[in-house]
């Protein structure tokens, strides 16, 4: 057991914080110099009551993403591939609809978060071939934005391109790449990249909830499609979770004694990174598979992830030795996730999560140059301006909307931190305040809203 912790009021007071959130469950784990604390609170299935346990398997979402930048930088070690060639060295027949970010993208762009290629991939199936198919679906994907020019989260495509990538150059369906250069030599038993892999006794289940009075229900969607996989669909408990943890925090060795990766490509990985534009929500920098944060002058390396009703935290501490990771089958709600690990972190003496930043009054902006529709396919928000104040409209998917009980619009005020960060504060008590940035002006006008670590650009004025 971790010292430093008291596991007892811990317990108590994560068991406060999920009655206050209505998450019915959560498992912690804490990693401190080599030591594990675990426990789990709640129930796995709000209809059943099945406690949860630190052996419970979570659904970890985009987490996932850290997982398959490991086993691709272990062919970056063995010279297969390369950071910095074009994806078409790989996958020569690789094509989207401009042709030079068809000739010029590479694994590291990918790995960003840079490429800029819509996620236009149609229906690719839930075939063994998914991410072939996926490859030759995007021929036509225009750009969010041009090659490099800015960061904007994708959430499945990017990495499809790089499992497809390992395909080729391994041999190896994806699933069986994980398996046998990450799981098996980690000594990992409950980790899987498929949903009919689970044990689904001992798997929770994920829950939405659409107001207080409702409480949590059930997850219309079960899981996310194949599509997702290398971006997505790993499950793990969090004592496995924390052995990946491990990797990153002593040289690219696991617990068990196995190298996964050299310390030097370990360190290329940690170390090469880009700017988030909105640098408050989750980071300023993106490496390549990890989020980069920056907590009162100590960097912190992150990788989350979030499924529909599940979601997935981990927070690495180099300098301290210390790794904290949390899976939940409700949220994710981001002052849920500060509250906890808070709570972890004060009780090991450590520096705690920086709160968003405040507004500044005394800014004076022109409001007209934020003002206009910021878009993509799924996602769609209007500034404008409304008696003095700049206001955003988040259009909402109807059958969401219907399913959520909530408006297809829905608008919050900006309350401006800079000339390019705003908060934006939400008078619904399931909402936390986010931050949006609204950036890169041209002709007098911002070209693109940055929000959730998505990026949309300007469609219209």
């Amino acid at each position: 057991m971790t010292r430093g912790i008291d596991v007892t009021r811990l317990r108590a007071r994560v068991r406060e914080l999920l009655a206050e959130y209505q998450i019915p469950s959560a498992a912690i784990g804490i990693l401190h110099n080599g030591e594990i604390t675990e426990f789990a609170i709640g129930t796995k299935n709000v209809s059943r009551g099945e406690p949860a346990t630190p052996a419970t398997v979570y659904q970890c979402g985009s987490m996932t993403k850290t997982w398959t930048a490991l086993a691709f930088m272990q062919l970056v070690q063995e010279g297969k591939v390369s950071l910095d060639e074009p994806v078409r060295t790989y996958l020569p027949g690789f094509r989207v609809a401009d042709a030079e970010v068809s000739a010029k993208v590479t694994p590291r762009h990918l790995l960003y978060h840079t490429n800029g290629i819509e996620e236009d991939i149609g229906d690719p199936g839930e075939g063994d071939d998914v991410y072939e198919r996926m490859v030759e679906n995007i021929t036509d994907a225009p750009q969010v934005h041009p090659l490099g020019h800015t960061h904007g989260y994708s959430a499945a495509l990017g990495y499809a391109i790089l499992a497809r990538i390992m395909e080729v150059t391994d041999g190896k369906r994806w699933d069986d790449i994980m398996a046998g250069r990450l799981f098996v030599p980690m000594g990992l038993t409950d980790t899987n990249s498929r949903h009919d892999q689970v044990d689904q006794d001992r798997a929770a289940t994920g829950h939405v909830i659409r107001s207080l009075d409702e409480g949590p229900i059930l997850t219309p969607v079960s899981h996310l499609p194949r599509s997702f996989g290398p971006g997505g669909n790993i499950t793990s408990t969090v004592r496995e979770v924390l052995t990946m943890a491990h990797v990153l925090l002593n040289k690219g060795v696991a617990p068990n004694g196995t190298r996964i990766i050299s310390a030097e490509l370990l360190r290329e990985m940690m170390t090469s990174r880009v700017s988030i534009p909105d640098p408050y929500m989750f980071g300023p920098e993106w490496a390549l598979g990890l989020i980069v944060c920056d907590w009162h002058g100590e960097t912190v390396y992150a990788t989350d992830g979030s499924t529909v009703g599940q979601n997935a935290r981990l927070r690495i501490l180099p300098d301290s030795g210390i790794a904290i990771t949390m899976l939940t089958n409700g949220g994710p709600r981001e002052t849920f996730y500060q509250k906890v690990f808070n709570e972890i972190l004060t009780g090991l003496d450590m520096v705690t999560i920086p709160g968003l930043p405040k507004p500044d009054p005394g800014l004076n902006l022109d409001l007209s140059r934020y003002e206009g529709v910021y878009e993509r396919p799924g996602a769609r928000y209007e500034v404008a301006a409304e008696a003095g104040k700049l206001c955003l409209t988040f259009v909402i998917d109807p059958m969401q909307a219907e399913f959520l009980g909530k408006p297809d619009r829905i608008t919050y005020e900006l309350l401006p931190v800079s000339e390019t960060h705003f908060l934006m504060p939400s008078n619904d008590p399931l909402e936390d305040t986010q931050t949006v940035a609204i950036y890169d002006f041209q002709d007098g006008a911002a070209q693109y809203l940055h929000n959730n670590c998505r990026v949309n650009p300007r469609t219209s004025s």
